[in-house]
């Protein structure tokens, strides 16, 4: 059996621009949200928004409760290199509390050890002023011997 630590990693600071709906599909109520900013800091990893790639195709549940998150953007760092970022996750309408996955892609040397990294976000977000946070997270895995 395998064990799990969280080691932080740092900060995201984003904000939220306009959004689109799209209506009620198959699975829920979806909404495109537009993210202009994004910063990622950290004593391993300073970066920004590359470009304007950057979305939320969240869907809403049925009684808007519970949002899905599916995000995709790229961020450049301090140093010129770029991050390919996508996530899932969940989101507490009501509360403003959002659990994600983040992946990483990058192939620069200096950054390829994200390549491997599964991250996990704990995010809070202010509606009213278009501000989300998050602490971010690697997911150290362990074997313990004689387990398996």
């Amino acid at each position: 059996m395998a064990t799990a630590e969280l080691v932080e990693v740092g900060l995201i600071d984003i904000r939220l621009g306009d959004s689109v709906e799209v209506g009620n599909g198959p699975k829920g109520t979806r909404l495109v949200v537009d993210v202009p900013e994004v910063s990622l800091k950290s004593d391993r990893v300073n970066a920004t928004l590359a470009t304007n790639d950057c979305a939320d195709w969240l869907t809403l549940s049925e009684d808007g409760q519970l949002g899905s998150l599916d995000v995709r953007l790229t961020l450049k760092t301090d140093d010129g290199a770029y991050i390919y970022v996508e996530y899932g996750g969940r989101s507490n309408m009501a509360s403003g509390l959002i659990a994600t996955a983040p992946t990483f892609q990058t192939g620069h040397e200096k950054y390829k050890w994200l390549n491997s990294v599964q991250a996990v976000a704990a995010g809070q977000v202010n509606l009213e002023e278009g501000h989300l946070v998050y602490r971010l997270y690697e997911v150290k895995v362990t074997a313990e011997e004689g387990l398996v």
